[in-house]
């Protein structure tokens, strides 16, 4: 029996739209893959310093995560709004949008390096390190934070590049950061021997040298066009990004408020349990890379097809995007199952750490569809402008289960860390259902999605 004619043709979309799905993706996971590389790096070079160099780096890392959110909000609000205005093919929304884009950069560029700067002396003592490593650990964030305008830039205008479909100036941006990052963690951790801080100082020069030629990148790309005498502020525009951005840095400082408490709650069982977890989390950053390359190109391209008014085109691109994630996602979990204890080997010669990392990341591999299913669905949410109820699946999941059950595991019952990563695969696996529930039950699709 022949196939229905609507499935056919749902068949022929589906297959149309995959080669610019992977043409966008693609790019944007590479440069996903280097910028956990960079991490990678930087841990596996502090790691063959000891314990102790470890625990100073990794202590900070929620916190960092925390400021970067704030670029991170500004960026999606901006791919979100370009990304719809050029799929309705209004060039001067673009150019507008472009303008604000680069204002906000700025703004929030030298607020977040005050901000930042002037927190680093007490982050270690928040974060509950051990006395003995605060002094490194504040160092360390210290002087990451000095480039923190270069890092919103990389961030925000990198997102208007995406936003116009043009992922390959910014893969290609993080590449050149990251060789240079490589060849400066030589000379300062090990030629110069200065440790930690020489470590923090090879990023901080690669985070403003890629910030830069980001800039040079967006003011090159005819899309984004615009002349200096016609640079002001536009509260309309700033409002939108406004209304968008907002639940998503409400998204984000809910999560990594919740890494920071998260971590402090690990920070004391012991530098070794701490330096364990947290390079076990560092390692599997990479094998979840491609959910959230795959997540980027489908925000991208569900806002422009929203631009288009293409309601066929959104749904497709949403399902595909679903099956691919999904099924990449199961392929990663397989590999970093059988694969923990070499690489975790990469970044520790201490035995202990080695054998506990590995046993965590064997736990975590067995969610990575579900992890990558909650990733795709997020993007598309994003595409669609729904950032609101993202917000209030990243709240339940990350308080109401990760922190409550992590709280009562480690406070309360005296569990080890084994525990600590069931309640964080617990929550990644509620939040994908939560996210999968308006898709699947109609009266819900509705209210959430709307017309949609």
């Amino acid at each position: 029996m022949n196939a229905p004619s609507s499935q056919i043709d749902e068949k022929i979309h589906l297959r149309s739209l995959l080669r610019p799905l992977l043409t966008l993706s693609i790019p944007t996971i590479i440069e996903q893959i280097l910028s956990t590389l960079l991490q990678y790096v930087d841990t596996a070079m502090v790691g063959r310093l000891g314990e102790q160099a470890t625990a100073a780096v990794s202590t900070t890392t929620t916190v960092t995560w925390l400021f970067n959110s704030i670029p991170g909000a500004i960026g999606t609000a901006v791919l979100i709004l370009i990304s719809n205005a050029a799929g309705a093919g209004d060039k001067k929304r673009m150019a507008g949008l472009s303008q604000q884009a680069l204002l906000l950069t700025g703004v929030f560029g030298i607020l977040l390096t005050a901000v930042s700067i002037f927190l680093s002396p007490f982050i270690p003592a928040w974060m509950g390190a051990e006395e003995a490593i605060r002094a490194d650990a504040s160092e360390y964030f210290f002087i990451i934070s000095l480039p923190m305008l270069f890092r919103t830039a990389t961030t925000v205008l990198g997102a208007a590049l995406r936003a116009v479909q043009d992922t390959k100036t910014p893969m290609l941006i993080s590449a050149a950061g990251n060789l240079m990052n490589v060849v400066l963690n030589s000379l300062f951790i090990y030629g110069l021997s200065m440790g930690v801080a020489g470590a923090a100082i090879a990023s901080a020069i690669s985070y403003a040298a890629s910030g830069v030629l980001m800039f040079l990148a967006y003011r090159r790309k005819e899309a984004l066009c615009w002349q200096w005498s016609q640079f002001r502020p536009d509260r309309k525009i700033l409002g939108e990004c406004a209304s968008l951005g907002a639940p998503v840095l409400c998204t984000s400082l809910v999560s990594c408020f919740g890494y920071v408490t998260f971590a402090s709650l690990v920070s004391g069982m012991g530098t070794t349990i701490f330096a364990a977890h947290s390079i076990a989390v560092t390692a599997e950053t990479i094998f979840y890379v491609p959910g959230y390359g795959l997540r980027t190109a489908t925000s991208a391209m569900i806002g422009s097809a929203r631009g288009e008014r293409n309601i066929q085109k959104v749904s497709a691109v949403g399902k595909l995007s679903v099956l691919l994630t999904v099924s990449i996602m199961f392929l990663s979990g397989v590999i970093l199952f059988f694969g923990a204890n070499l690489l975790m080997s990469l970044f520790s010669p201490v035995e202990a750490v080695v054998d506990l990392g590995a046993q965590m990341l064997r736990l975590v591999a067995l969610s990575e569809p579900f992890y990558g299913l909650m990733i795709v669905l997020e993007g598309i949410f994003y595409g669609l402008g729904r950032t609101r109820y993202a917000f209030v699946v990243e709240a339940a999941g990350m308080w109401c289960v990760r922190m409550l059950f992590t709280f009562i595991c480690v406070k309360v019952w005296g569990l080890g860390l084994r525990s600590v990563w069931y309640c964080m695969i617990a929550d990644n696996i509620s939040k994908a259902l939560l996210f999968s529930m308006p898709f699947v039950i109609r009266p819900l699709r509705k209210r959430i999605l709307g017309n949609s």
